[in-house]
């Protein structure tokens, strides 16, 4: 089988023990995995009920990202939800659960007890402050390390639709505060707190400390979108391919009601 993202993450991560960074990026990669949590029967409504086993280490639910792994841990087919990794942190963190990811069927075999579940609930959760500034200059962003433009790429390659596509650039506000700018141009309505989440996550997970850069969002017919496709890094975000419509929703598939454990 092709070795996932998850798979690299997590050898990278063994390769390097003592490297903050790479099990940094591991979890990253975990928090914007679609998973397969295993469940205890089909669920009812937006009420999902997962198995739960203890490895003598705490409770802990079962969690896959390929859902042949799923089949080949239980040896049939078997009942579960597809949620994001963030997603199921965060249910996990309110129950007090850990999780067992691809046990016994693939290299990425890792368990996680509750407390560390906590953290990257909150790590994950944790959002940027919202300030008004406005644009006095920008140019060519300077300095700024090559794990943050890694980190950058691959997490914006996840926002699939959220936005025609991103500059980073160095910038100077009118009261003369020098940052960093990733600039979202053409973002889809409703679309911008999950924008800077991921530009937010992209600093934490690469050690880099919160102030190194600011969040920004522009139309494309502004004519600061010029000056930024002159000077800056773009960043082109995947766009969706034509989507065939079902009323039939899975859990989770709507954010306005995330599935509730039970």
């Amino acid at each position: 089988m092709t070795q996932t993202p998850l798979d690299l993450a997590h050898a990278a991560m063994q390769a390097a023990p003592d490297d903050d960074a790479a099990r940094l990026r591991f979890f990253e990669r975990l928090g914007d995995a679609e998973l397969f949590m295993l469940l205890e029967g089909e669920p009812v409504g937006d009420a999902i009920t997962p198995q739960i086993f203890d490895p003598g280490t705490g409770s802990i639910v079962l969690l896959f990202d390929r859902e042949e792994r799923l089949t080949g841990f239980v040896g049939a087919e078997a009942p579960y939800a597809a949620l994001s990794g963030r997603l199921i942190a965060g249910l996990l963190a309110e129950q007090g659960l850990g999780l067992g990811l691809n046990l016994d069927v693939a290299p990425s075999s890792f368990l996680l007890d509750g407390d560390g579940v906590q953290w990257l609930a909150q790590t994950l959760g944790h959002g940027p402050d919202e300030i008004e500034a406005r644009l006095a200059e920008v140019s060519a962003p300077t300095g700024l390390p090559d794990t943050l433009i890694t980190a950058l790429d691959t997490k914006l390659a996840t926002a699939t639709g959220l936005a025609q596509m991103a500059y980073l650039v160095a910038s100077v506000d009118t009261d003369g505060k020098r940052s960093h700018l990733l600039a979202f141009v053409g973002a889809a309505p409703g679309a911008e707190p999950a924008l800077a989440r991921a530009a937010s996550e992209a600093l934490t997970f690469s050690g880099i400390e919160a102030g190194a850069m600011d969040v920004g969002f522009f139309d494309a017919a502004d004519p600061v979108t010029a000056r930024l496709a002159r000077v800056g890094l773009r960043f082109d975000l995947p766009q969706p391919a034509p989507a065939h419509v079902s009323d039939a929703q899975a859990p989770g598939s709507d954010p306005a009601r995330p599935p509730r454990l039970r």
